[in-house]
């Protein structure tokens, strides 16, 4: 207990009492600086659940997951099943795969706004050089979501990438040697020994990507401040703009309340329903 004592201590202030604190100010009004003056038990749970605002923030969470983990995923495996190859000049695209690890949500961001940007962004150049019209990539509630996305997908690639990576670099290649020796194909490869093997890191990789995205919070803040029309405004966002914006710290304790239970119940399955696929062994 003596050597667990600082790390209790560290989660008791910093995770623990926050996250009672939050559930706590979920059942009261609150003055602008966050002190409960007016039990109401759970009146702010059920605006939530009637409000059309909410609903909306709750559709955009579920598709901005839709759109990132999925794509995300399957293009870092496909990057890390290159950079597996035994091929010379390979570290440099290895490097280059992993290189937005060392970059901030906010610069990246910026990035980002600049390729957006309708004049001079190189997002339209390259519509107009396959033929297609100019964009109106973040002023679009058609289209705003998706572009955040695509800038996620970009920024989160290089830590899935390192990852799996790593997991690959685990599977014996005598396995693969024995293959070769019977005649099988790549994919039977792919399929029969790679995933398999790999099925503990993808697990992993799942999880952490739900997580992130269901927290996303940076990148819509630089990029479109929940906009346009609130198509972009994610769950995280609501929750900041209610508890700093508009000083609601109830509400926004609820909603953050909402938020945990439901990635808890996703991880959960996640685990029930991964963990029957992967393979330790």
């Amino acid at each position: 207990m003596l050597y667990l004592l600082p790390s209790i201590l560290l989660f008791t202030v910093f995770l623990f009492y926050p996250m009672l604190k939050t559930i706590y100010l979920s059942f009261f009004l609150t003055d602008a600086q966050g002190n409960a003056e007016l039990f109401v038990g759970l009146e702010h749970y059920s605006n939530l659940l009637q409000s059309e605002s909410f609903r909306t923030s709750m559709k955009a969470t579920f598709l901005f997951v839709l759109y990132t983990v999925p794509a995300g995923i399957v293009l870092a495996l496909f990057l890390a099943l290159l950079a597996n190859q035994k091929l010379k000049g390979i570290g440099f695209f290895r490097t280059i795969f992993s290189s937005t690890m060392g970059m901030s949500v906010a610069a990246s961001s910026v990035i980002w706004l600049f390729i957006y940007n309708p004049a001079v962004g190189i997002g339209n150049l390259i519509m107009k050089t396959l033929g297609f019209s100019e964009m109106q990539w973040l002023l679009n509630p058609d289209t705003a979501l998706m572009a955040v996305a695509i800038s996620t997908i970009w920024m989160n690639t290089g830590f899935s990438f390192m990852i799996l990576l790593g997991g690959l670099h685990n599977i014996d290649t005598h396995l693969y040697e024995s293959g070769k020796i019977a005649g099988v194909s790549d994919f039977y490869t792919l399929h029969k020994i790679t995933l398999p093997l790999l099925s503990p890191t993808l697990l992993f990789i799942v999880t952490v990507s739900l997580i992130n995205s269901f927290q996303t919070f940076g990148q819509i803040d630089i990029l479109t401040k929940g906009g346009p029309m609130e198509s972009t405004n994610v769950i995280v966002y609501s929750i900041y703009k209610d508890a700093f914006v508009n000083f609601n710290i109830g509400s926004a304790s609820a909603q953050a309340v909402l938020l945990f239970a439901f990635i808890l119940i996703v991880t959960i399955l996640q685990f029930k329903w991964g963990e029957k696929r992967v393979h330790y062994q």
